[in-house]
């Protein structure tokens, strides 16, 4: 039987996951459903799935728009992701790149 699937963890991931589970990831860390220190390395797919539920019903109160989070949690979002950023293009990813190929 094949071993399953499992998640590489976001700061393993090519271009520093720049992506949905990423996204999934850093939402979760904004909303404090996991700790900042997780990185979700060895996860199946099933825990990551669980996690994006977690993080899709936490956005519902401010309709997935950061600037309606209240304060606290805006802040933590804009660091969260501006270091994502940072780390992305020092990584290599470059957003225009990503569009014009997609």
């Amino acid at each position: 039987m094949q071993e399953p699937k499992r998640y590489m963890g976001i700061h393993n991931d090519p271009y520093g996951a720049m992506h949905s589970t990423g996204n999934i990831i850093r939402d979760a860390w904004v909303f404090g459903l996991i700790p900042e220190t997780e990185t979700c390395e060895g996860w199946l797919p099933q825990g990551l799935d669980a996690l994006y539920d977690k993080v899709y019903a936490a956005w519902e109160p401010y309709a997935g728009i950061p600037s309606r989070l209240p304060p606290e949690l805006l802040e933590r979002h804009t660091r969260i992701y501006d270091a994502a950023v940072k780390r992305a293009r020092e990584l290599g990813w470059d957003p225009d790149e990503m569009i014009e190929n997609s």
